[in-house]
């Protein structure tokens, strides 16, 4: 079997942030990876001072940024086969606004050309014509919440689970290739219990700032609890590949900001295992934790 994941994402950094390691273990191992980034991130926060004339209401040119910043993420994690959904710039970042509970929810202005705005069937076409070419058994992408409400989130859970409905019915659109059904869908979590752990070992390290008012008791709803996890990537020789990733994408991820203060406390065991809730197929081989330790367990 020719080994090939999918994963759908909303902008650039989402991908490393929650599958870095992952994709970067099985380009090691010779399987076929393929990114498909929903949006050009526009609507960004730029962390680096000389390039805020990028912002949407300036110069409006943060996508381009942004991809020179997914280029050399993908460069980092060994990814050859990216792609914007529709093309670069197809779709526009729908931006976000956070809601009083604390979950994002979408803006209350939103472009007429925003992913939140945009057609499902017309989407998700897009995202049938890539699943029929490279033909994954694997897919990845976010819950129904979108991990935190951000609404791309959700948009992309609902193209990408649209798309691979439509794709594997052989008289929907033959245009866009054979009909083609992906054996099993993941979506991307957090271990809540790890989250736990970094946390206090964070607080006994005296570090009272990163994470500051997170509630160890009532996570977001991405980090999940045991019982709702399916799987686990062990790819702890790629955590400082993730790292390197992550970097990449300067303008929405500040080396002094939380992501590294975990890794520099809890290393590989945060960033080095990524986790997933299964949304479609049967689980493979089981370690001692209940948990696949390979997405394409049980596949021939």
């Amino acid at each position: 079997m020719d080994k090939h994941l999918l994963l759908v994402h909303a902008h650039p950094d989402d991908e490393s942030i929650g599958q870095g390691a992952t994709m970067a273990r099985y380009v090691a191992e010779g399987v076929g990876v393929t990114l498909v980034t929903c949006t050009g991130g526009e609507m960004g926060e730029i962390l680096v001072p000389e390039l805020e004339h990028m912002a949407s209401d300036r110069d409006d040119t943060l996508a381009d940024q942004r991809k020179i910043e997914l280029d050399n993420a993908m460069k980092a994690l060994g990814v050859t086969d990216h792609r914007y959904l529709g093309g670069f710039k197809r779709y526009r970042d729908s931006g976000m606004q956070w809601h009083t509970d604390g979950h994002a929810i979408a803006a209350d202005d939103v472009n007429p050309n925003a992913f939140w705005s945009a057609d499902l069937t017309e989407a998700a076409s897009h995202l049938v014509e890539i699943i029929r070419e490279v033909k994954p058994q694997v897919l990845v992408t976010y819950d129904e919440f979108g991990g935190y409400g951000h609404p791309d989130h959700i948009q992309a859970h609902r193209v990408a689970t649209y798309a691979a409905s439509l794709a594997a019915v052989p008289s929907y659109r033959p245009d866009l290739g054979e009909a083609h059904d992906i054996a099993k869908i993941y979506w991307g979590a957090m271990s809540a219990t790890k989250v736990r752990e970094g946390l206090r070992d964070l607080r006994a390290a005296g570090d009272t700032t990163t994470f500051e008012g997170m509630d160890p008791d009532n996570l977001p709803k991405f980090m999940a609890e045991d019982h709702a996890l399916a799987a686990k990537v062990e790819a702890d020789d790629y955590a400082h590949v993730k790292m390197e990733a992550l970097k990449a994408h300067r303008t929405q991820i500040s080396v002094d900001g939380p992501f590294f203060a975990l890794s520099n406390n809890k290393g590989n065991e945060i960033w080095g295992t990524e986790y997933f809730r299964i949304a479609k197929g049967v689980q493979g081989a089981l370690d001692a934790d209940g948990l696949e330790t390979d997405l394409f367990a049980g596949l021939e």
